[in-house]
């Protein structure tokens, strides 16, 4: 019997088959009819300034077509139901094992052999683990992120922790100290957006989310002791409840001296709080049983029908040779999935880029699972209806232990 999950998959890509068919649009969408051109569907502009490189090299067109992050979900789920879409795609993460279950890449296991910059063994090991989905190979890391922690080094000097707290237990210790400097000075910005940082809370507790057990995940303990963690901040007003200041802003006054974020706020926090310059860093998340975080970033697939493999894995293998990975960072401060590339002084050299190298070998996919998102949804529903509405915790994980049973129909 098809579950749930699957049977409204395939009602919602019957419906925009439907709707396709009945379009005049979707043929120019489709990979390019000239023998010598790759379509390529890509989220980053950059890519169409970037590609003219390869082309001299190859001899081969370049196609790049960007589709703007808030159309790309749907554009994908129209591609599938038609069957018409590009010969190389940029995919997510956290929407690979959507897609893969819908059947949207070609399985690349078995030319993985047959180009130089392909092996598993070129990447983080995490980083491949996202390409996996049940026993196929989905695509090719292409950028990767995490996050880590910033921290003013000068405000934590003042409390103890001039290279920033390595453990909770000493972020507990340092936040308490600095909200206790008076009204508006808080600790910490936590995410209260992002769907991964309570996941990288309950890994960081032990816990482990196993597919096949459903709902179940959510039962144990090292969960309960994230959500927990979470809460503390926020019942201890360590972290402030509500917008406040822009980030930037509240760490270059000092209101806010520590906050998790990803690689791409190094040049923010450069860009638009330069008076601050000096008295900043970046360092590891900080441990419990283990300090590990999300492996993020993106990948480069191939669509099933492609009629152009040969000349779609030539050009992903380009994009995964470490000199095209560097030039790739240098122009976009994307960072390399490749492993030698991080040899290049241009990373290797720069120590608040080096701690996201080094944050990046302790890190964890994100559940390959079609209903990541919407558990991730959940899960920050439940937080905010803890920490701002005064929802008892053991009530609430239970309610939501019930949602996400409903939501992987378990």
């Amino acid at each position: 019997m098809l579950s749930t999950t699957k049977m409204m998959l395939m009602l919602m890509f019957g419906s925009l088959l439907l709707i396709v068919a009945c379009s005049n649009d979707t043929a120019s969408e489709a990979g390019s009819s000239d023998e010598n051109t790759i379509t390529v569907w890509t989220m980053s502009k950059a890519l169409k300034d970037f590609v003219p490189q390869y082309e001299e090299e190859s001899g081969v067109n370049v196609d790049v077509q960007v589709i703007p992050w808030d159309n790309a979900h749907d554009k994908l789920l129209t591609a599938v139901a038609s069957g018409e879409g590009p010969d190389v795609l940029q995919i997510g993460t956290t929407w690979v094992a959507e897609f893969a279950e819908a059947g949207t890449f070609l399985d690349l296991t078995e030319y993985l052999d047959d180009y130089d910059n392909l092996a598993d063994d070129n990447f983080y090991e995490s980083a491949i683990g996202t390409t996996k989905y049940k026993e196929q190979t989905i695509g090719i890391p292409w950028y990767v992120d995490t996050r880590a922690l910033f921290y003013r080094t000068d405000i934590l000097a003042d409390v103890g922790y001039p290279e920033g707290p390595s453990t909770w237990e000493e972020m507990i210790d340092a936040s308490k100290q600095l909200a206790a400097r008076g009204d508006g000075q808080y600790a910490i910005d936590l995410p209260t957006t992002d769907p991964q940082f309570p996941f990288i809370l309950a890994w960081e507790q032990g816990w482990n989310y196993k597919i096949g057990n459903g709902a179940d995940n959510f039962q144990s303990q090292g969960f309960k002791e994230a959500i927990e963690l979470h809460h503390l901040f926020y019942e201890e007003e360590f972290s402030q409840t509500g917008e406040g200041k822009e980030f930037f802003q509240a760490f270059s006054d000092g209101s806010k001296p520590m906050f998790i974020s990803g690689p791409w706020d190094i040049g923010t926090i450069k860009d638009r709080a330069p008076d601050i310059e000096g008295n900043w860093d970046v360092r590891l998340m900080p441990s419990a049983e283990n300090n590990k975080s999300m492996m993020g970033g993106a990948h480069l697939s191939i669509f099933h029908n492609s009629e152009k493999v040969d000349k779609s894995l030539d050009f992903i293998n380009w994009m995964a040779d470490p000199d095209t990975q560097v030039k790739w960072y240098k122009a976009n401060s994307e960072l390399p999935a490749n492993l030698t590339a991080w040899e290049d002084p241009a990373l290797s050299d720069d120590e608040m880029v080096s701690t996201f190298g080094e944050q990046l070998k302790s890190t964890q996919p994100l559940p390959l699972i079609p209903e990541y998102e919407r558990l991730g949804q959940e899960i920050l529903t439940s937080l905010e209806e803890i920490n701002r509405g005064g929802a008892d915790i053991d009530q609430t994980l239970e309610e939501f232990q019930t949602k996400a049973a409903d939501i992987l129909d378990r």
